[in-house]
């Protein structure tokens, strides 16, 4: 809505109306009547039998991509040695060969898998183990 639209169409007052219907209709827990976005006592959702979480409440994110990444291993090695690489030169990692992969989405850990080759000439990756929803919710916080 523009703000002339708010004044042709009755004033503020009938726009915050209709922006609380559109917040309601999104997010049914937000009460907005007060005018403050303030969460009311409901308790929260019940994740379904299977460990998903509601549709209707999942549905508008579900579409947002996140960043995975697997990672080999990390090395701490001064600015020097950094400055220093070449075409040609190893840096010791800190995983030993065979050792699971770190699998992490935006920076979170979620599992650990290993390399797998795809259709005989891309990498995948095959899950070994998977961080569970509950563990994953506290490290966020």
């Amino acid at each position: 809505m523009m703000p002339d639209d708010l004044f042709s169409r009755g004033g503020p007052s009938e726009a915050s109306e209709t922006a609380s219907a559109d917040v309601s209709a999104l997010f049914p827990s937000v009460d907005t009547s007060a005018g403050d976005a303030e969460p009311h006592d409901a308790a929260p959702p019940v994740p379904a039998t299977d460990g998903t979480a509601e549709p209707s409440r999942l549905d508008f994110v579900l579409h947002i991509p996140v960043r995975l990444s697997v990672e080999l291993g990390r090395a701490e090695i001064p600015i020097r040695d950094v400055l220093n690489i070449d075409r040609g030169a190893v840096i010791e990692l800190d995983r030993s060969v065979g050792e699971p992969l770190d699998v992490r989405v935006n920076g979170v850990l979620i599992g650990h898998g290993e390399i797998v080759v795809v259709d005989g000439e891309r990498l995948g990756l095959r899950f070994v183990d998977v961080v569970s929803a509950a563990e994953r919710a506290t490290r966020l916080t």
